[in-house]
């Protein structure tokens, strides 16, 4: 198995703005979304696949995964999005507003051997979670993101930091998707200058098990890799539980007393996932 990578932060960047993907190249966030759908209007369309994929094609992202969220194959652009950004390569292609194993069976068939990001953003998609995931050990299925704005607008819902109508919600889509063993990326938070909202809301994320947090600024990077990376108390706890696990006498055992905890096995394999992110943390911030 690959070691896993950090992916603290994802920013969407409108792709019909040159300006904006510029400055991804240089930003601070695990991952660029360069946005063909929302971020993009019906006349600006055409131009924003062309400097999408031009921009992936070009490279100089560095360690950054690079993304194109494409319009939906129900949409007069999307077979269009799917075909370039195919052919332009990039870390992985999202698609939109995905409710069921065929949706994500239809986007897989257009996309080449390309990794499927998947959004999670209706109330459709609820109730066929399993079903979605599943699709994952046939096809090229690798990520969700959760899409909370339109999740709510479905829904009729009303959302502060704490997100109460969509509890349920968050964590019945984490569940699923670590069943079928994927990513999965928390929403958006709209409130651009309240940064004790995007605080408490990426903890929230950490406290349900994302992998990291989908943004709308770079002024809100530096929130979500705070929040999504090992703290330094949970860094050396992991180091105390391998060096336990690795002691010779404790060959073959499957829990330990460790400064007073009772430690299993499945506390063992957590550890060195923590301590894998760090590094990958670490060399992210090296590089």
């Amino acid at each position: 198995m690959s070691a896993p990578r950090p992916r603290r932060s994802a920013l969407y960047m409108p792709a019909a703005n040159a300006r904006a993907i510029e400055k991804a190249r240089s930003l601070d966030c695990d991952v660029v979304i360069l946005d063909l759908e929302d971020a993009v209007a019906p006349e600006a369309k055409a131009d924003a696949r062309r400097q999408a994929t031009e921009a992936v094609r070009t490279g100089g992202f560095g360690r950054r995964e690079v993304v194109i969220r494409v319009n939906g194959l129900d949409t007069p652009w999307g077979a269009d999005d799917l075909a370039a950004a195919a052919a332009a390569r990039p870390d992985a292609i999202l698609a939109p507003k995905v409710s069921s194993a065929d949706d994500v069976a239809a986007y897989a068939s257009a996309i080449g051997d390309r990794p499927l990001w998947a959004m999670i953003e209706t109330c459709s998609a609820l109730f066929r979670l399993d079903a979605i995931a599943a699709t994952a050990r046939a096809l090229p299925l690798a990520a969700w993101v959760i899409g909370t704005n339109d999740l709510a607008k479905e829904m009729r819902c009303r959302l502060d930091a704490e997100r109460r109508p969509l509890l349920a919600a968050l964590s019945l889509a984490v569940a699923a998707a670590r069943a079928e063993g994927l990513v999965i990326l928390d929403g958006v938070y709209n409130a651009l200058e309240d940064d004790d909202g995007l605080g408490r809301q990426c903890r929230q994320g950490v406290e349900f098990g994302f992998d990291g947090k989908t943004l709308i600024h770079p002024r809100q990077i530096p929130v979500a890799n705070a929040a999504f990376a090992p703290t330094d108390d949970e860094v050396l706890w992991a180091r105390t539980v391998v060096e336990a696990f690795a002691q010779p006498e404790n060959a073959g055992k499957g829990v330990l007393r460790v400064e007073g905890q009772m430690v299993e096995r499945l506390h063992l394999e957590a550890a060195r996932r923590a301590l894998a992110i760090a590094d990958a943390v670490a060399d992210a911030v090296g590089a």
